[in-house]
């Protein structure tokens, strides 16, 4: 199974949502899960793990059933340095034992050129970075998800999830 997780932030609370489903191309989801957490950690430049690391946990945590790949809404690394992002945090936490695709919409400062890909006829990069799971196939699966536009019709499906615009 194939998890992607994305947060919205209400000031010190959280809304989380993780949608699973089966393969890359899929367009409908296997199954969601919506937590809200309250009394979040304060935004810290440079250390944005520390507020989002707990809400994904959390909902890790209530599913039935362990992914065996997870996609967030970041980095996995920054910059061509590879410093810890996000996504090697959750990685860190979870023992090594999920790969962890990280797709963000922006480019972070000094972000390797090879992280872009574009999809669609969009002429926006979106930027992938991995730990656990080879680059180029992290990116072969973005590219292959359901959708035309920049974002594939998952990834934008749980980004409302997590804002309310969908249920």
């Amino acid at each position: 199974m194939i998890f992607a997780i994305d947060c919205q932030y209400y000031d010190d609370t959280a809304i989380a949502a993780g949608i699973l489903f089966k393969n890359w191309s899929d367009e409908q989801i296997t199954a969601k899960q919506v937590n809200t957490i309250n009394d979040i950690a304060p935004y810290e430049p440079g250390q944005f793990y520390k507020r989002e690391l707990p809400c994904i946990l959390s909902v890790l945590k209530s599913l039935d059933t362990q992914p065996d790949i997870i996609i967030v809404d970041g980095y996995v690394t920054l910059s061509s340095a590879q410093k810890p992002g996000l996504g090697m945090h959750l990685y860190e936490a979870l023992e090594q034992q999920i790969p962890i695709i990280g797709v963000a919409k922006r480019s972070f400062v000094d972000t390797p050129k090879e992280a872009g890909i574009l999809r669609g006829k969009s002429e926006n990069p979106l930027y992938i970075s991995s730990v656990g799971i080879d680059l180029e196939q992290a990116k072969e699966h973005i590219l292959h998800m359901h959708g035309k536009n920049r974002h594939p019709t998952l990834l934008k499906y749980v980004d409302q999830l997590a804002r309310g615009i969908v249920t």
